[in-house]
């Protein structure tokens, strides 16, 4: 076998053998004119750069600091990221100009069948523009509020942002969000409104909401179509002339930022990374300020939306660099690679993701526990903001506690799993991380600190071990036309809402801001949001820190014995609805026996509801034709006698599809 030798290989065998095939037509044998140079067939100037099949390394020299531009684009969801990103994409000859253009940047199965962005992703654009050769490097970020982890990370490596808006729908939840992230990192805004060919777009309405929300001129905005194409290229012009270059030094030592990665079962880590001062090239030892480990670089290059190899990267460059990492913990996200004895200040990084959700992960049979596990951890790898905790249950077997973003990273990370890995797993329903505050001296030296954080419903302590508890919260922004604003202050109410503001801006839309417990809108808010405004709502939400609140442990018990799988937390008020609701779903799911069976849930000793699955029962009296009532009465009581035994000695075995019933996320919410 031939080593794969670059992106335009050819090996000795394939030349024979197109030598051999041609003889056989009669033709001179002349190899095609992409295997002789695999760049032949590039049309514009750029091209030249960006040919994935190009054997010639691109000279990232060419490209100093001041014409170097680092920017991201943000936006609510399905505001047209993408779909303007595929168009910078076209004008700068990165990608050919087809109708096949579609979401180019989203690689993943799960992005193009949502029609969603998950992982942000990096683009190196070479364009001319007055004379000058300009190097664009582009991140396309996800819009939803579940991967505002992505925006953020995505951000520390430019120094400006498009803030797209669509001309139809108008500012959105996570447009205010994303902005305030990029004006907290100090960047440069240039405020895009999209999809002005709509029929209903109104661009000048728009333009009054970003003036009056963000107080940004609206001679700033400008007014594209990114589906067709419109006036993007001035989107280009102003990326040059509004966004500064970045503060890099190539004269300086190396500095490096790692603000993404991802992994490549036969090269290892790909880490993302932006210079900030210094040179790498192939050959050279870096050094991780993290974890302290020396690497030796393999390959440095650009993405163009396709890896590009180059000789080296500069300062203020983004790009990517294999170094022989076999684990995305070593290559950490916001950590700062320097040369070998070379030591520097190390960048100030990133916050490290916090999970919002936590949910059991379990095999569908114990079989296939080992593939699940090589399953998640590869999936992991990629996806670094997911926690992973051991757990196991007696009914389910082994598995996994996951923490997770948002419900959204939730069901994405399970829609990764059976499609790139092939597994079928069971998810039980979400929970979100509580804290309790212990209130005695020898339980605070037995756990080690006074606070303690609990993610399974099972660990929870006994109130009498504890001072307070604390419940998360987040502070939502729900921006909606103000004709549903009654149901909608209606509905937070119900979910222990308290409203924080409350603002018009425009004539017919209300921005209203609450602080909501976590554990109420983690599972059927959103939905029930956009069911009350008829879809125009939006939400999103950012992490508040934690209240105390008054919570308790709800047991099922099954005639009378606790069963630990189904214990829940739940607040003090919504205590009987919840257990009312599971002991129904109970009862629906498990199978009669020859003896009836109580379904209860108990706060301590305290039963709050309860369901019964009645007996199977034998017609005693079948044999009875007339004869005396004391007869029928006898046989009854013998009856109802046995009954009792079998219920003292019976053994309730809950099968495994009853427990997936009542523990599954329930999607007819």
């Amino acid at each position: 076998m031939w080593a794969r030798a670059g992106p335009g290989w050819w090996s000795r065998r394939t030349l024979a053998a197109w030598a051999t095939r041609s003889a056989g037509r009669g033709t001179t044998g002349a190899l095609p004119e992409s295997a002789l140079c695999p760049a032949a067939d590039s049309r514009a100037s750029d091209r030249r750069y960006s040919s994935a099949n190009s054997q010639e390394k691109i000279d990232m020299s060419r490209f100093p600091v001041e014409n170097t531009r680092n920017f991201s684009i943000i936006a609510h969801v399905d505001h047209g990221k993408s779909t303007l990103a595929d168009r910078l994409l076209e004008l700068t000859g990165a990608i050919d100009k087809t109708k096949n253009n579609k979401q180019v940047l989203d690689k993943l199965q799960v992005e193009r069948e949502r029609g969603i962005t998950v992982k942000a992703q990096t683009a190196s654009l070479f364009y001319n523009c007055e004379g000058r050769q300009y190097l664009l490097n582009l991140i396309d970020t996800p819009g939803h509020v579940d991967f505002s982890y992505e925006v953020s990370r995505s951000l520390s490596a430019c120094q400006g942002v498009l803030l797209v808006v669509d001309a139809n729908e108008g500012i959105q939840a996570q447009t205010v969000a994303n902005f305030f992230l990029a004006f907290e990192a100090q960047l440069s805004v240039i405020p895009v409104i999209n999809k002005i060919d709509l029929k209903n777009a109104d661009p000048e309405r728009v333009e009054k909401q970003i003036e009056k929300v963000f107080d940004i001129p609206s001679d700033e905005c400008i007014k594209i179509s990114a589906k067709l194409g419109t006036n993007v290229e001035s989107v280009l012009h102003a990326v040059i002339k509004r966004i500064p270059p970045p503060k890099a030094h190539r004269k300086n030592s190396l500095r490096a930022l790692v603000f993404d990665s991802t992994y490549d079962q036969y090269r290892g880590v790909i880490a993302n990374v932006a210079l900030f001062d210094g040179v790498v090239s192939k050959g050279d030892k870096i050094v991780s300020a993290h974890t302290q480990k020396t690497y030796e670089v393999n390959e440095v290059g650009v993405l163009n939306p396709n890896e590009q190899p180059t000789h080296k990267l500069y300062a203020g460059q983004v790009g990517y660099l294999i170094a022989g990492m076999k684990d995305v913990t070593e290559a950490q996200i916001g950590d700062t690679l320097y040369l070998h004895k070379q030591p520097v200040e190390p960048l100030p990084g990133f916050k490290s993701a916090k999970p919002m959700v936590f949910a059991g992960v379990y095999p569908i049979d114990q079989s296939e526990y080992n593939n699940l596990k090589s399953a998640v951890e590869k999936l992991t790898l990629n996806d670094s903001s997911v926690t992973v905790h051991r757990d196991s249950s007696l009914a389910l077997g082994a598995g996994w506690r996951l923490g997770f973003l948002g419900l959204l990273h939730m069901e994405v990370f399970n829609q990764r799993l059976e499609q790139e890995y092939n597994a079928s797993v069971i998810l039980t329903t979400p929970t979100v991380p509580y804290k309790a505050v212990l209130s005695s001296a020898k339980l605070i030296k037995e756990y080690g600190e006074k606070e303690i954080t609990i993610i399974n419903p099972a660990q929870f302590p006994d109130k009498s071990k504890v001072a307070e508890y604390l419940e998360p919260v987040v502070l939502g922004t729900i921006i909606t036309p103000d004709e549903y604003t009654g149901k909608i202050i209606t509905l937070c109410q119900t979910r222990r809402a308290v409203q924080k503001n409350m603002m018009y801006i425009d004539q017919n839309r209300v921005m209203l801001k609450y602080l909501f417990p976590l554990n109420e809108i983690v599972v059927d808010f959103y939905d029930s949001l956009k069911s009350l405004s008829s879809g125009y709502a939006s939400f999103d939400y950012e992490d508040a820190g934690y209240q105390t609140a008054e919570l308790v442990k709800m047991d099922i018990l099954l005639n009378g014995n606790i069963v630990e799988e189904l214990v829940t937390v739940v607040h003090k008020d919504k205590a009987y609805s919840v257990g009312k609701a599971i002991c129904e779903r109970l009862k629906d799911s498990l199978p009669r026996q020859l003896f009836e069976i109580a379904i209860q849930a108990a706060i301590g000793s305290k039963i709050i509801a309860r369901e019964t699955v009645k007996a199977y029962r034998k017609n005693v009296l079948a044999k009875c034709y007339g004869g005396d009532i004391t007869r029928k009465m006898k046989l009854l009581k013998r009856q109802a006698e046995g009954k009792k035994k079998l219920r003292k000695i019976g053994n309730i075995e809950v099968p495994k599809d009853a427990f997936i019933k009542v523990l599954k996320t329930q999607s007819d919410k």
